[in-house]
């Protein structure tokens, strides 16, 4: 697995899997690149600052209720 961050544009990039790209579905704020045979092999998280802002205060909030 390959993460790579681009600052300028803030997109979070994470290769899952080795394979040539043949299409990709738009998810929201997340691009899910595929290959041929619909193997997810790279997913583009754009907004990433704000995407991973929400989930960790969602994480933590969950963390929270789970102490309580």
């Amino acid at each position: 697995m390959k993460i790579n961050y681009d600052r300028e544009d803030d997109i979070l990039m994470i290769e899952t899997a080795p394979g040539r790209i043949d299409h990709a579905e738009e998810m929201g704020q997340i691009i899910v690149h595929f290959t041929k045979d619909d193997k997810p092999v790279l997913l583009e998280i754009l907004d990433a600052s704000d995407f991973l802002s929400l989930v960790t205060k969602t994480s933590l909030r969950a963390k929270s209720i789970e102490i309580n």
